[in-house]
C-alpha cells in the first residue's frame, strides 16, 4: 500500500503536472477519460466521513479499507491537498473532449478477500449520487471483476477498461501480484514480449458491459533506467502505428500522480507521444477518442 511518507510527493506533484497535462490534451486535441475516485470530491472532512458511514468493507486485510488512515485527513483541500481534489475535478471539465469516469467511490478492490457483491454496489451508489452521468469505470489496480459486470450495468456503467490478454497482466490481487508478473511487465515496457494489444471494434467484449481493454501502461520516468527510454517510447509509438495502419484501437493509460516526479521528464515523453498521434492523424485519419467515445461508436453501430 502507498503512504503519504512513501508516496505524498507524487501526490503533490500531481497537482502541478494535470494542468500541463491538460494543456498538451487541448494542444493535440485529445479525448480523454479521467476515472476519478469519488472520495476526491468531498469538499470537506465532514462530508467524507458522512459518505463513508455506510461503506463499510470489511476487507481481510484492514489497510485497504477507505477509513483506515482517516486520522490523517485534515479538514479541506486548502489545508489538505492529499486526500480532497474538488478543484481539480472542476479543472478537468474545463478543457474540451475530457470525459468524467469513475475508479469506484473508495477505490475498492474488487478481488481482495472480504469484500462482497453487496459492498461494491454500495460503493457504486455512492457514486452514481455524484451526479455526474458516468458511464466509465476502471477498476482500481486493474482488478476486473467479471461478477460485478452486471452490477455495473445496473447503475449505468456502459464501459470498462479491462487488461491486457497476456497472462502476465490477467487481473490479480494483493496475494498473487508475483516477483516473476512485475519483472515481466517492466521487461515488456521496453521489449515487446506480449503484443502490443490493438484490437478493433469488433474483437470487443460487449456483454454485459463493453470491455475497452488496455494497450498500454504509461510507466513514469526512471532515472535508474533512463537510457532505456527510446525503447519505452518505440515500444509505444510502434503500437500506436500498428493501431493506426489497421483501423484498430490502442488503449494509452496511467495515473496523474505518476507525473508527480520528475515532472518534466514525464511531460517530455508524452508529448513525444502526442506528436506521433498528431501524425498518424494526419497520415491515417488516427483519431483520439476517450472510454464514452468508443461507447458511442459501438451503440451507433450496433
Amino acid at each position: 500500500m502507498f503512504t503519504l511518507e512513501k508516496y505524498g510527493e507524487n501526490i503533490l506533484g500531481a497537482r502541478l503536472a494535470i494542468p500541463k497535462i491538460l494543456q498538451l490534451f487541448l494542444k493535440y486535441d485529445i479525448h480523454a477519460t479521467w476515472a476519478i475516485v469519488g472520495m476526491l470530491y468531498c469538499k470537506n472532512k465532514n462530508e467524507l466521513l458522512t459518505k463513508l458511514e455506510g461503506l463499510n468493507i470489511p476487507y481481510e486485510n484492514e489497510s485497504f479499507s477507505p477509513k483506515h488512515n482517516l486520522w490523517q485527513v485534515g479538514e479541506n483541500e486548502s489545508q489538505d491537498p492529499y486526500h480532497f481534489g474538488y478543484s481539480l475535478i472542476e479543472s478537468i471539465k474545463t478543457i474540451p473532449n475530457q470525459e468524467i469516469g469513475t475508479h469506484t467511490f473508495t477505490h475498492y478492490y474488487c478481488l481482495e478477500d472480504g469484500q462482497r457483491t453487496d459492498h461494491f454496489e454500495k460503493d457504486l451508489q455512492a457514486v452514481v449520487q455524484l451526479n455526474e452521468g458516468i458511464t466509465s469505470l476502471v477498476f482500481p489496480r486493474n482488478q476486473t471483476n467479471n461478477d460485478y459486470l452486471n452490477v455495473c450495468k445496473t447503475y449505468g456503467i456502459n464501459a470498462y477498461r479491462g487488461n491486457e490478454e497476456s497472462w502476465i497482466y490477467r487481473a490479480y490481487t494483493s496475494k498473487t501480484n508475483t516477483t516473476t508478473k512485475r519483472m515481466l511487465r517492466l521487461v515488456d515496457t521496453y521489449i515487446n514480449l506480449t503484443g502490443h494489444h490493438t484490437f478493433s471494434l469488433k474483437s470487443l467484449q460487449k456483454e454485459p458491459i463493453i470491455n475497452i481493454q488496455s494497450s498500454r501502461f504509461l510507466r513514469p520516468y526512471s532515472k535508474q533506467l533512463a537510457v532505456l527510454e527510446n525503447l519505452r517510447l518505440r515500444r509505444i509509438k510502434n503500437g500506436l502505428t500498428k493501431a493506426a495502419k489497421d483501423n484498430e484501437f490502442y488503449h494509452l493509460w496511467w495515473h496523474p500522480h505518476n507525473f508527480g516526479k520528475n515532472i518534466d521528464e514525464n511531460l517530455h515523453f508524452l508529448e513525444e507521444i502526442l506528436k506521433h498521434v498528431d501524425y498518424l492523424r494526419g497520415k491515417y485519419n488516427f483519431q483520439s477518442m476517450h472510454m464514452r467515445d468508443v461507447t458511442d461508436v459501438i451503440n451507433i453501430i450496433s
